[in-house]
């Protein structure tokens, strides 16, 4: 695809699912999109998680030796509002990129749309303003006790999508922490760097500006805002929340230009869609003293395998 585009004008959609019910995020992502695109958006940006839920402060009762029923069942009804790639789901998605004519990126969590096993994944799934499904990344390695709930994604979904923009691809939160899963998206092109995460602490802030000083990319960083009182309070493991903060995730969403400058600052303590116009032609003049894939590369010394 021609990269003759010189801007492109991104939406970063910092908001909450309606957690555990993916039937009523799907409405509320839906309207998110079209706002996103009356205010002038090309490409849209969810969140880690989206769809139905970063389970933030839930344990599904597990711990080291032991898992409890009541825990199980929580667990089965995350498993039931998770999304099957392709489904009915992801149509109803591409439909709305579709009529707004937009690029969307969203966060969900996926299972095998064949049913064959029962494994979850932290996925992010990409469509193009025609409304197709253009491909998904799965988390490649879960975080801390994310590791109970998600199984492990494979390098065959280390996807980078083509648009007129430039090359877009993702990594996922911590994933972001890898230096080679990183240097496999540099490989690729990657131009856009989508990077949702949950993780809004303001060191990883250093990290987002890290990726696209290191890349020489923008860096689309995409988190929830949630608050504790948009828990359905009939899980099985409600009480383990209240000794969490009112606000459980602040956001801080942003977005950072290839010489690591704020596009749009960090947002937090509300629910935002971020506008910020990119100046395309700052990958090219960032490049002038150091090329990821070109003269800082070094390929005489060091060798990048991917196995896909």
């Amino acid at each position: 695809m021609e990269n003759n585009a010189k801007t492109v004008k991104i939406a970063v959609v910092q908001a909450a699912p309606i957690i555990m019910d993916k039937d009523a995020t799907l409405k509320k992502t839906i309207a998110l999109i079209k706002e996103a695109a009356d205010k002038g958006a090309e490409i849209v940006v969810f969140p880690e998680a989206f769809v139905p839920a970063y389970p933030r402060g839930l344990s599904f009762g597990c711990v080291v030796g032991s898992r409890t029923m009541e825990g199980r069942k929580d667990w089965q009804r995350y498993y039931e509002n998770s999304v099957a790639v392709p489904s009915d789901f992801t149509k109803a998605l591409g439909k709305a990129a579709r009529e707004a004519g937009v690029y969307v990126s969203i966060g969900i969590i996926e299972r095998d749309a064949n049913e064959i096993n029962s494994t979850l994944y932290c996925t992010v799934i990409f469509f193009g303003p025609d409304g197709e499904l253009l491909g998904k990344h799965r988390k490649l390695k879960p975080t801390g006790s994310e590791r109970l709930i998600w199984g492990e994604g494979d390098g065959s979904t280390l996807t980078v999508v083509d648009t007129p923009y430039g090359k877009m691809g993702s990594l996922i939160c911590w994933e972001n922490y890898m230096p080679l899963a990183r240097a496999a998206m540099y490989a690729k092109g990657v131009k856009l760097y989508i990077a949702p995460t949950a993780d809004s602490r303001e060191v990883y802030q250093s990290t987002l500006k890290h990726i696209a000083l290191e890349g020489r990319c923008f860096v689309i960083s995409c988190n929830q805002y949630v608050e504790k009182n948009m828990y359905p309070k009939d899980l099985n493991y409600y009480h383990e929340l209240e000794n969490q903060p009112e606000i459980m995730c602040p956001g801080g969403s942003c977005i950072v230009d290839p010489l690591g400058r704020y596009v749009v600052e960090p947002v937090y303590n509300k629910e935002e869609i971020l506008i910020g116009e990119l100046d395309l032609d700052l990958i090219v003049q960032s490049r002038l003293d150091f090329d990821p894939n070109g003269h800082y590369s070094r390929p005489d010394v060091f060798e990048l395998i991917i196995h896909e």
